[in-house]
């Protein structure tokens, strides 16, 4: 009886100097969630590793984009454009990293991402550019390849370490189905400037594939559209997070026996080329 007194003492006061510590915690990872508005992370990454994220567009308002893809996960796009322009000041966002970085991360990358088309930044190369002065941690950008086309574009992404660009279709139509683009946007362009971009580029190419029920039948066109590309990694994905909006029409996730097929296709046809698939990565 005597010892289990003991221990219930005991254990009241290391509770009564550890929760105080506990909640500190807390309000500090809250408060530092307040603090930042563009930078998010770090973020565990299946291709990426240890990622800190960067939304040089959206911000914490509207999903600012050039796709309105089925899948997405970040929801409908609720604004639709192609326009370039400065959407978070450089500064803004450059003191952000600093100070994030400042707490003591270090992250595998450092990645252009976020809700919406990261490459709507005008100043993305800037933006760059300036986080090359504070840090030698690597640059990513994720882009939808959507204006890739884009001379500005393509000068933006040869500052970055690893650009990961984004094909999920075959052709015109399954474009559509897929990606529901801006309406001014053509899928070949977007193929002819991946194949453009990767003859400047001396960086790290990655081009990611999001395979559902509605592309899988064109996997091998699409392989075979990729090895044109000559990319050092291809991503082989499927959406395995929800979409968050209620649309009627939905993307199903393919299945991992259903994704090793299609990683064997590009394999076939892709010789040589690093391929990575997200069931590989996750339990």
């Amino acid at each position: 009886m005597k010892k289990e007194i003991i221990i219930i003492i005991l254990m009241s006061i290391i509770l009564e100097f550890w929760m105080p510590s506990l909640e500190a915690r807390r309000v500090k990872e809250l408060q530092q969630g307040r603090d930042f508005r563009y930078v998010y992370g770090p973020v565990s990454s299946w291709r990426l590793g240890s990622s800190l994220g960067i939304d040089p567009v959206s911000g914490n308002v509207a999903k600012i984009c050039s796709f309105d893809c089925i899948y997405c996960q970040a929801g409908p796009t609720q604004v639709l454009t192609l326009e370039r322009k400065v959407y978070v000041d450089t500064k803004l966002i450059v003191d952000e990293v600093a100070k994030r970085l400042k707490s003591g991360i270090t992250p595998d990358y450092i990645t252009f991402a976020g809700r919406g088309e990261p490459t709507l930044a005008r100043n993305l190369g800037e933006i760059i550019k300036e986080l090359k002065k504070i840090t030698t941690i690597p640059i990513a950008v994720l882009s939808n390849a959507s204006l890739i086309f884009d001379p500005d574009v393509q000068n933006d992404l040869l500052k970055a370490d690893f650009v990961i660009l984004k094909i999920d279709a075959f052709d015109d139509l399954s474009f559509l189905k897929m990606n529901k683009p801006h309406s001014a946007l053509l899928f070949q362009d977007i193929v002819n400037g991946i194949i453009e971009f990767r003859q400047k580029y001396k960086g790290r190419l990655g081009i990611q594939i999001m395979f559902t029920d509605l592309n899988k039948e064109g996997a091998e066109q699409i392989a075979h559209i990729v090895a044109r590309m000559a990319p050092d990694q291809i991503q082989l994905n499927t959406p395995l997070r929800p979409r968050l909006s209620d649309l009627t029409e939905k993307a199903r996730e393919l299945t991992p026996e259903e994704m090793r097929e299609i990683k064997q296709i590009f394999e076939k046809i892709c010789p040589g080329v690093e391929i990575v698939m997200v069931y590989d990565y996750i339990d």
